[in-house]
Formats: C-alpha cells, sequence, structure tokens
C-alpha cells in the first residue's frame, strides 16, 4: 500500500523506526491503494512540522485576504519571507481592486487559474482569459485590476515589502 510515493508497512505491521511512516502528498490515481493513516495529514491547512507547512491555497487564503506567502506572516511561520509573496485570488464577478497601485516598487506575475480577469494598466488593458494565460509587470508599473468573471488567479510578486495594503479589498 503506498501513501503518496511512499510504500507503507504491510496491513497489521506497526510503523517504527526501522519502517517510519511519513505521507508525502503526492498526486495519485483512484486505482491507487491509500492508506487512510495519511489523509488527516496530507489535506488539512495548518499543519507546521519541522519547518514545513502543508496546506489548501482555497482554505488558507480566505483567512488572509488571499496571501498564503510574505513579510506579513509571523516570522516562525515557514509562510514567511521577505524575498517573495504568492496570493491565491478568489474574485467574484465585477470584483474590483479598490484603489490604483501607484509607485510600484516590485514585480509581480498573475497567473490566470479560471475565470476572465482584466488587469489595467495606464496606457492598455491586458484580458486574461484562458487558462494559464499570464501578465507580468515591473517596477514603476502602475495597476488596478477587475474580475470581469467569478476568477481564480495566483499572484506572484518580489520583493515582499511593506506598503501596498488596501484597507478595503485587496488583490
Amino acid at each position: 500500500m503506498t501513501c503518496g510515493r511512499r510504500r507503507l508497512p504491510a496491513p497489521g505491521v506497526l510503523a517504527g523506526p526501522a519502517h517510519p511512516h511519513r505521507c508525502v502528498a503526492a498526486p495519485w490515481s483512484s486505482a491507487t491503494p491509500i492508506d487512510t493513516r495519511c489523509l488527516g495529514r496530507l489535506l488539512p491547512s495548518g499543519g507546521v512540522n519541522d519547518g514545513v507547512y502543508v496546506g489548501n491555497a482555497g482554505k488558507d487564503a480566505a483567512l488572509d485576504r488571499g496571501w498564503l506567502l510574505g513579510h506579513f506572516k509571523d516570522s516562525g511561520d515557514p509562510r514567511h519571507s521577505e524575498d517573495v509573496e504568492i496570493k491565491w485570488g478568489v474574485h467574484p464577478r465585477g470584483d474590483t481592486r479598490a484603489q490604483w497601485v501607484t509607485g510600484e516598487r516590485r514585480t509581480a506575475l498573475l497567473v490566470l487559474i479560471s475565470g476572465r480577469f482584466r488587469v489595467q494598466l495606464p496606457h492598455r488593458d491586458v484580458v486574461l482569459q484562458q487558462q494559464g494565460d499570464y501578465i507580468v509587470w515591473g517596477h514603476g508599473t502602475d495597476h488596478s485590476w477587475v474580475a470581469e468573471e467569478e476568477s481564480v488567479v495566483l499572484t506572484v510578486r518580489w520583493p515582499s515589502v511593506p506598503g501596498y495594503a488596501v484597507t478595503a479589498m485587496e488583490p
């Protein structure tokens, strides 16, 4: 029997130092036997063990305006980073950034997971409409956005610096 990619002890054999039971999140097919002892450790958010965080983007994002990783996480959290920010943005149709970002000091990558999402730039708009469409912008590029349909986007920004939070809604 397997748990992720690891082989588990045969049923009835206790896991111990000689056969440690370790669960590793990995894709598997419905035909692959899964040891149910793994499920509780693979799926729920909030699991921190030995500097490793296992979570679910949809669940964790809902707790912090979409942000999964960045300078704003507690310093002891493996998701704390001064180098990069990652956001799982879930936006209902018509959702709009509360105000334009001006004086941008970061580089950003925004990838469309689902929906239709418009990124507004000073001299043009870019519409992301197929899964995997993305846009990258750099230092000094003012921007805003609107979800033209219910959308999920993954945003990666670097470096992670304070000063861009909007009190109403955040991208």
